[in-house]
C-alpha cells in the first residue's frame, strides 16, 4: 500500500461501513481514503513527507447527500428574487413587492415568494388587483411555497397572453371570477406562460451556482443531486466543475417533462447528456413530473379531498390530475429505462406512486433487470399495498423529511386534505420495514426554506417542529431511530448517484468526503441535531468548508 500523505489520528470517526462502524483514524492519499482503523494501524502507513493531523477527539462522518435539492434555483431565489419567509403574512409579501418595485426601472419583471395556502381567503375574489395597487408598473409573478402555483398581477398576465379567452392547458388551471376573467391565481402548467418570462443571464446562472455550492458545503453535504435541470442548469453546473468549482459530487436529471414547458425528446436528452457531463457532474438522470401537491388539488389521489366550494369529492377520478396517462407514462418509463438513464418522478398522491411503480414494472418486463433504481420523489403519501413493490422492483422511495413535522404550511394542508389524510403523510418507518430502498432530499427551495438537513434529521426522529415554532406532531408512529435515518443521508443518497461505496462511506478506496462536528451526533438529542453547525467539510480531501 502506498504511503499516505494525510493521516487523520485521534478521532472519533462514524464509517457508516458495517464490517467496521467506528474507528480513530484515517490515511489519505491523492483525494481517496486508503485505510480507516486504530491510531497504530494508521500511523504504520506514514512515510517522509506525510502530514499527521490530530482531531483530539473529534467526531468524523461521512459527507452528506441531498438527493432532491434545487440548488441554483436556490441560489437565484436568495440572491436575485423577492424573499419574505415561508412565515410571512400578506401585508409582508406585499411590502416586499412594493420595495423592490421602486427600486426598479417600470417594466421590469419582479419574481419571488412565497405564499401560502392559508393566505388565499386574504386576497380577495380578484388577487391580481392587491399586486396591482404595489406595483403597477412591473409584471409580478409570486410562486407558492409548493412551487405549484403562482399569484399574478395584471401586467403578469397580460404579458403572458392570459385573459378572458385563455383556455386552460392540460395539466393546469388559471383560476377565474364570475365571469370566466382569470383572478391571477394560476397553477401547474397554467404557470408556464408566465414562468417563460422568467430568464437568467449567465453572470446570474454563475454567481447563483457559486453561492448554492458555499451553502451546501457549509451544511455539510459533499454530494447532491439537482432533480429538474434544463440546459441552462447543467451549463451552470459543468461550467462550476470545468474551473475547479464544483466542489461536490453532482448528478443533474435532465427534465423530460415538466408542466411548466415543453417536452424533451430522448434524442435531445442525449445530446445534453453527453453534452454537459463532467469529472464531478453525472448526467444519466431523467426528470418527469406524474402529478402536482396537495394543497391546489392537483396531488394524484385514490381518495377524493376534502369538500370545499367549487369542489365534489363524489366528482372525483384518481387518474384526472395525473399529468401523464398511464399508457403513455409506461412508454417513456420503458424507454428511458432502455437508453440508461435513472428516472426520478414527483409522486405525491398515492395514485400517482401507483402508477409509476406500474410503469417500472412494465420496464422491467419490457427490459429486464437494467439494474437501474428507478426513483419516487417525494413519497408523500403511500397506500400499504404499494409499500412492498419498492423492494420488489428494485425502486427507490425518495423522502422529504424536511416537510415532516408541523411547519407554516400544515393548515392548509389539513383544510384541503383533512386530519385523517395528513397522519399518513411520509410513512418512512413502514416504507423501510416493507424493505424499501430509501434516500433523502431536501427539495430547497421548493417547499422547504432552506437546505439545512439537520433540521430535517431532527424532524425524522420526532415528526415534531425541533424550533418549537409549530406545536404537534404529525404521524408520530412513523417516526424512526438515528440509526436508520442516517444511512439515508450516507450510504442511501450515495446510491442513487451511482456512487456506492465511493461516498457517504469512510472506507478504503472511497473519496475522502467527510464532515467534523462539534460532538459526537449519536449521543445529541433531537433539538441538539437540529442545531449543529458543521465544523468542517472536507471533499476528496480539500477542506472546502471551516469555522
Amino acid at each position: 500500500m502506498a504511503n499516505a500523505q494525510t493521516i487523520f489520528t485521534g478521532g472519533n470517526l462514524l464509517t457508516m461501513d458495517p464490517a467496521r462502524p467506528r474507528a480513530s483514524a484515517m490515511a489519505v492519499a491523492e483525494g481517496r481514503i486508503l485505510a480507516v482503523g486504530s491510531d497504530a494501524d494508521i500511523r504504520a502507513l506514514a512515510g517522509p513527507g506525510t502530514r499527521e493531523e490530530r482531531l483530539h477527539g473529534r467526531f468524523v462522518m461521512p459527507g452528506l447527500v441531498d438527493s432532491h435539492v434545487h440548488a441554483i434555483w436556490g441560489g437565484l431565489r436568495d440572491l436575485f428574487e423577492v424573499y419574505v419567509g415561508y412565515g410571512a403574512d400578506t401585508p409582508r409579501l406585499l411590502e416586499a413587492v412594493r420595495a423592490r418595485a421602486e427600486a426598479l426601472p417600470p417594466g421590469s419583471w419582479i419574481f419571488g415568494g412565497p405564499w401560502r395556502a392559508d393566505m388565499r381567503g386574504e386576497m380577495g375574489p380578484r388577487p391580481s388587483e392587491l399586486l396591482d395597487a404595489v406595483a403597477p408598473a412591473h409584471p409580478v409573478a409570486l410562486r407558492d411555497a409548493s412551487q405549484h402555483s403562482m399569484w399574478c398581477n395584471s401586467a403578469a398576465l397580460a404579458a403572458a397572453g392570459i385573459g378572458p379567452g385563455w383556455t386552460d392547458p392540460k395539466g393546469g388551471h388559471a383560476e377565474r371570477d364570475e365571469d370566466g376573467a382569470p383572478t391571477g391565481i394560476l397553477h401547474e402548467a397554467a404557470m408556464g406562460p408566465v414562468a417563460a418570462h422568467l430568464g437568467h443571464s449567465p453572470d446570474q446562472m454563475a454567481r447563483a451556482t457559486a453561492y448554492c455550492i458555499e451553502v451546501l458545503n457549509r451544511y455539510g453535504y459533499t454530494a447532491f443531486k439537482e432533480p429538474m435541470a434544463y440546459e441552462a442548469e447543467l451549463a451552470a453546473y459543468a461550467d462550476a466543475d470545468r474551473r475547479g468549482r464544483l466542489t461536490l459530487h453532482a448528478a443533474a436529471h435532465i427534465t423530460r417533462f415538466s408542466p411548466l414547458g415543453d417536452a424533451l425528446s430522448p434524442d435531445e436528452m442525449d445530446r445534453l447528456r453527453a453534452l454537459y457531463a463532467t469529472d464531478n457532474l453525472r448526467t444519466g438522470f431523467a426528470k418527469l413530473f406524474l402529478d402536482g401537491v396537495g394543497p391546489s388539488r392537483t396531488a394524484s389521489f385514490l381518495e377524493p379531498y376534502a369538500p370545499a366550494p367549487g369542489y365534489d369529492p363524489s366528482s372525483h377520478v384518481p387518474d384526472a390530475t395525473l399529468l401523464i396517462a398511464p399508457e403513455e407514462l409506461a412508454e417513456i418509463v420503458i424507454d428511458l429505462d432502455r437508453r440508461g438513464y435513472v428516472i426520478k418522478t414527483h409522486t405525491v398522491g398515492d395514485n400517482a406512486a401507483r402508477k409509476m411503480l406500474d410503469a417500472i414494472a412494465a420496464a422491467r418486463r419490457a427490459n429486464g433487470p437494467s439494474g437501474l433504481r428507478h426513483e419516487l420523489a417525494h413519497c408523500n403519501y403511500i397506500h400499504p399495498d404499494d409499500r412492498p413493490r419498492f423492494a420488489e422492483l428494485g425502486a427507490v422511495a425518495e423522502v422529504s423529511p424536511k416537510l415532516w413535522g408541523p411547519n407554516a404550511m400544515t393548515p392548509g394542508q389539513i383544510a384541503v386534505m383533512g386530519e385523517e389524510r395528513l397522519r399518513q403523510n411520509h410513512p418512512i418507518r413502514s416504507l423501510m420495514d416493507a424493505g424499501a430502498q430509501m434516500s433523502v432530499g431536501t427539495d430547497w427551495p421548493a417547499a422547504a426554506p432552506d437546505a439545512n438537513p439537520w433540521t430535517g434529521l431532527a424532524m425524522m426522529l420526532t415528526r415534531t417542529d425541533p424550533t418549537g415554532r409549530y406545536p404537534g406532531a404529525i404521524a408520530p408512529d412513523q417516526a424512526i431511530s438515528l440509526a436508520r435515518a442516517l444511512p439515508l443521508y450516507t450510504t442511501g443518497g450515495a446510491r442513487t448517484l451511482g456512487m456506492e461505496g465511493k461516498t457517504g462511506v469512510l472506507g478504503a478506496g472511497a473519496w475522502a468526503d467527510f464532515i467534523v462536528l462539534p460532538q459526537d451526533l449519536t449521543v445529541m438529542a433531537p433539538a441538539e441535531i437540529a442545531g449543529i453547525e458543521v465544523t468542517q467539510t472536507v471533499w476528496k480531501g480539500e477542506v472546502v468548508h471551516a469555522t
